[in-house]
């Protein structure tokens, strides 16, 4: 289609999708939001909305699809949720005012890291814009270095950290970061092509390449100088930082560039994190133990067959607990004062139950003061959002009254520094009226008696109404028309209606306006001054209303730093008062908090299955490691006798310590872990061309990379992706491996089925037994849960398999195979042992290749004939062998 036979309108669309390839343009065309061309084509089938053409009779018409304005919010969360972004175009002068084509232009560009708007915003999570930015030297011994940026501009969270080491460790750090924050948005150089494999991981998060330009640590350095009004960055404590700063500052730009109006006045500091205040949890610990999202799927809210450990823990009643507490979790802390503070003020909170009811009851009356004074400052709220803040801050003085009992240092110093807004409060209850509508632009928005322009304006619109009224009686007594009626459109204003039965009574001075089907619509020259006056008021008290909305705004937002110390005071205490409510409910205990070597846990219990166990009760479990005798801890058991729920709930246990919550036990003891390592359960990476066992080993080998003494380690079935002689000399390597002080000697549980192993208790000071009880009734297996002393001397992989359902005819056979092969001279006699104990001799397992090779078997991933065949070559080489 050429130039000439586009329309002004699509030209005008053109014009405007230029400056915005990458977004679907929403272009206000009336009552609806229309798409074109390839956006159009891309939203229909992403919005499932239907596609249809513009200017179907043309040789080339042009596709096209639309939404009403009143819905596109839905419409554009969807495209959001799916990565995509959104630039809205609306018209930006009135079309009855207009000469010509009704002037359009871009007032907002949605992105999934740049939204303040509530309805997009998950209310439990933050919402980071994310950088990163790369250097191959520059780090620690002028080894690669990573910066990481990151801002919430819902909160006003903005903070930066950088990681140095060689390339394995900055990339594993950059990504275990990234798991715990889950940002919305990613930038990276498009330059760094060696990022790109690494983050496209993240598939919760939309990434974006910029060029590297964007990624100038000397340009950011000059903007958030002059944005915070400082000469330095180093107060902040950015000192030394290079790449995080280069991190921050394309952060900043881009903000800047999608959002050219939004004022970021509401992001007052930058805070740098150091990596060791809180204990780090990589990846695969984070996803192993569920803390944020369960391993199969589905919500992960409590109560479903998915829930997770933070879906059972939070019981906080706002949503800038919620968020809090998600912090808390995948950051546990190292000081064991800040973790004890923390145990004092849950502990308190549990003690006064009355108290703690009020103040729970009262936190559920407060909204999110940390995003509603954001979008305040940013000059977005509206006068409903101002309401809430309002009806939030009332809350503030029975708050404080209700904390004034307790003593512990945490509740004591947000007491201190407690803050009630009452002049902020005053402020809105003045000025605000309590039915105000959504929009400012509504009118009704001030209160009567807040500005006597205001009341004389809506005095005049409602006298206005009334004369219309009367009009309208007058004019049906000297026509003598009982239907005649004045009514009121956008297009026409008002307007006398009379029906076509009564057209010959119309007198000379009724001027027709427009022709019905079954009626005339006239003006008369009063009714035209009438209207006049009428809405000349309106016109006028909307934008006075408007204007005064906003001084009022303005005014909050000068005290923003007031709300937003509120809010983190509010945030605080709403997750200990959810932790105590959790430790009164299902019995949780104190810990005590030392930084001993031991862990000393007494009818430990885990936190979700327990409550997700309704057939029958949890059965509890001791735990003691410490760095002497119970060193490493070997568990031997069957399948579904509940090892891995055990290794699970001693590292939740002692997580749940260190953020300062109580723990489901009747007694712990818990002495400081640095790090939390897991490698239970099995998966694979076949994007990435790994199979179930290289991941197993890669795991393994970052755990025995980065493991310290004073980590705990949980380890699940080492070796069994491979075969039996190599699985088993893998496991035993690494546990001498961890046990041995000169190489690690940290605290371990090391669930496996190689019995050999058990060997390793007469053969290494600081290794135990421990086994799963299991008692045997008339040939079935009853699983008892618990954790006893001593070795397991079967696997009941048959019993397993049979529970499972294998056809009987298997499960018979498979009993015949494991007879014969347990038959004295059906197997191969295994290598010597050394007797004798030593720390340092290195000494060699005794497998029974057959019989091991039966109960390795993983009986749930063969079809039953591959059962068979697999048997049928266990029958032939125990044949051979005789």
């Amino acid at each position: 289609m050429s130039d000439a036979d586009v329309t002004p309108l699509m030209r005008q669309y053109h014009e405007i999708k230029r400056g915005y390839p990458e977004a679907i343009l929403f272009f206000r065309v009336g009552d609806f939001y229309e798409m074109f061309g390839e956006d159009a084509k891309e939203a229909s089938g992403l919005l499932s909305i239907a596609l249809t053409s513009r200017d179907k009779s043309s040789a080339a018409p042009i596709p096209l699809c639309g939404v009403p304005h009143h819905a596109a919010q839905t419409y554009i969360a969807k495209l959001l949720k799916v990565g995509r972004t959104v630039a809205l175009c609306e018209q930006v002068e009135d079309p009855r005012l207009a000469k010509g084509l009704v002037r359009r232009e871009v007032v907002r560009l949605y992105t999934p890291g740049t939204l303040v708007d509530t309805e997009f915003l998950p209310a439990g999570e933050s919402s980071f814009l994310t950088a990163v930015s790369y250097a191959q030297q520059g780090g620690v011994k002028n080894g690669p270095v990573i910066g990481l940026a990151n801002l919430d501009v819902s909160t006003g969270e903005f903070w930066v950290t950088e990681f140095h080491g060689d390339q394995g460790t900055v990339e594993s750090a950059l990504i275990d970061e990234l798991v715990r924050i889950e940002p919305k948005e990613l930038l990276y150089a498009e330059s760094d092509r060696s990022l790109a494999p690494l983050l496209g991981r993240l598939d919760q998060t939309r990434l974006c390449a910029k060029p590297l330009a964007a990624f100038s640590a000397q340009e950011a350095t000059v903007l958030l100088t002059d944005h915070f009004g400082v000469h330095s960055l180093d107060g902040f404590g950015c000192a030394g930082l290079t790449v995080g700063l280069a991190a921050s500052g394309a952060v900043w730009r881009y903000f800047r560039e999608t959002q050219p109006t939004a004022s970021l006045s509401h992001v007052r500091r930058l805070q740098r994190r150091w990596h060791e205040e809180s204990m780090h949890l990589d990846e695969t610990t984070i996803r192993n133990l569920e803390l944020i999202r369960p391993l199969t799927g589905g919500d992960g809210r409590l109560g479903s067959r998915h829930a997770t450990v933070l879906s059972m823990l939070d019981r906080t009643s706002t949503s800038m607990g919620s968020r809090l507490l998600r912090e808390w979790l995948t950051r546990p802390l190292l000081d064991r004062k800040a973790i004890q503070s923390r145990l004092d003020a849950v502990g308190e909170l549990t003690q006064y139950l009355s108290q703690r009811v009020a103040l729970r009851s009262v936190l559920r009356t407060v909204q999110d003061l940390a995003r509603l004074s954001s979008r305040i400052a940013l000059g977005l709220a509206g006068p409903q959002e101002c309401l809430a803040l309002k009806n939030s801050l009332r809350a503030l003085p029975e708050l404080r009254s209700n904390l004034s009992v307790f003593t512990a240092t945490l509740l004591a110093d947000i007491r201190n520094s407690w803050d009630d807004c009452r002049d902020i409060y005053e402020t809105i209850e003045r000025a605000i009226a309590t039915d105000a509508p959504m929009s400012v632009r509504d009118g009704n928005v001030i209160r009567e008696g807040f500005h006597p322009q205001v009341d004389a304006l809506r005095k005049r619109k409602l006298e206005g109404k009334d004369w219309i009224t009367a009009l309208e009686s007058q004019e049906r007594a000297r026509t003598g028309i009982d239907s005649l009626k004045v009514r009121f459109n956008q297009v026409f204003g008002y307007y006398i209606e009379v029906t076509k039965a009564n057209l010959s009574k119309v007198p000379a001075d009724f001027i027709r306006k427009q022709t019905l089907a079954n009626a005339e619509r006239y003006m008369t020259p009063g009714l035209k001054d009438l209207e006049e006056q009428v809405t000349g008021a309106e016109s006028q008290l909307y934008a006075l209303e408007e204007e005064l909305f906003i001084q009022v705004r303005e005014r909050v937002a000068k005290d923003l730093p007031r709300l937003q110390s509120m809010a983190q005071a509010l945030s605080h205490l709403d997750v200990l008062a959810g932790l105590s409510e959790t430790a009164a409910l299902h019995r949780y205990v104190q810990p005590t908090i030392d930084e001993a070597d031991e862990i000393r846990i007494v009818e430990g219990r885990h936190p979700v299955v327990e409550q997700l166990s309704t057939d029958a009760p949890f059965v509890p479990n001791d735990t003691f490691l410490d760095g002497e005798s119970h060193r490493v801890i070997l568990l031997t058991g069957p399948n579904m006798a509940g090892k891995s729920t055990y290794l699970r709930q001693v590292a939740l246990i002692v997580l749940l310590a260190q953020i300062g919550s109580f723990v489901p036990a009747a007694e712990a003891h818990i002495g400081l872990v640095d790090r939390i390592f897991t490698r239970v359960g099995a998966s694979d990476n076949l994007a990435a061309g790994q199979s179930t066992f290289m991941v197993e080993m890669i795991e393994s080998a970052q755990i025995l990379n980065s493991a310290t003494q004073k980590s705990l380690i949980l380890l699940d079935e080492i070796g069994r992706g491979t075969s039996t002689y190599d699985g088993l000399s893998i496991a035993w390597a690494i546990a001498e491996y961890i046990h041995d002080r000169r190489f690690l000697g940290a605290r371990t549980l090391f669930a496996t089925h190689y019995h050999e192993m058990t060997q390793m208790e007469t053969l290494r000071d600081g290794i135990r037994n421990y086994r799963v009880a299991v008692q045997e009734r008339n040939g079935d297996v009853l699983f008892l849960r618990k954790i006893q002393p001593g070795g397991a001397d079967k696997s009941y992989g048959i019993h397993v398999a049979k529970l499972a359902g294998l056809p009987d005819s298997v499960i018979i056979r498979a009993q015949e195979v494991l007879a014969k092969l347990e038959e004295p001279g059906s197997r191969t006699e295994g290598v010597h042992i050394r007797e004798g104990r030593s720390d340092t001799a290195r000494s060699d397992p005794q497998p029974h290749p057959l019989i091991e090779e039966v109960r390795q078997i993983d009986l749930f991933s063969l079809t039953p004939l591959d059962a068979l065949n697999r048997l049928a070559d266990l029958q032939k080489r125990a044949t051979d062998s005789q």
